[in-house]
């Protein structure tokens, strides 16, 4: 598994993540080196947008968060995925894919992965991020079911 961030001024380097990840593994291995200070970089107005996997919210990452006075986007339990990280992900894949052979091992792959994630180009995320009011309203006037995006 890999994790990433993106933001219409930057993205961050992809992780690997090594077995499973915690709460506190994304603390210490995520949001303290990566994510924190990209949101410092941003401003004080940005906005932490994450999913409800359990390490994200657990007690000590919410403590965390709120120590660090950081904005998140509240995410209701039960909502469609709209976030536009999971087509950041749809993006890498492709690129992955077209090369060939594929990877010979792991740590071509992760090569191959960072490669691709870093020329992605930064349109294509500002893009993203910018048609999330249109995907929220889509989404609402769907009643939460099946939207374009």
């Amino acid at each position: 598994m890999v994790w990433g961030g993106i933001s219409t001024r930057q993205r961050t380097p992809l992780y690997h993540v090594v077995g499973n990840l915690t709460g506190v593994r994304y603390q210490n291995e995520i949001l303290q080196p990566l994510v924190i200070p990209a949101l410092q970089a941003i401003g004080p107005r940005v906005v932490l947008q994450d999913d409800n996997a359990p390490p994200h919210r657990s007690a000590a990452v919410n403590t965390f968060i709120q120590q660090a006075r950081v904005n998140r986007m509240l995410w209701p339990a039960n909502s469609p995925d709209l976030n536009p990280i999971e087509h950041m992900w749809d993006e890498l894949c492709r690129r992955v894919q077209q090369h060939h052979p594929p990877p010979a091992n792991l740590g071509q792959l992760l090569q191959w992965l960072q490669q691709e994630w870093n020329g992605v180009p930064r349109a294509f995320i500002c893009n993203l991020i910018h048609s999330m009011r249109q995907r929220c309203v889509e989404c609402l006037a769907h009643n939460g079911g099946h939207t374009r995006y």
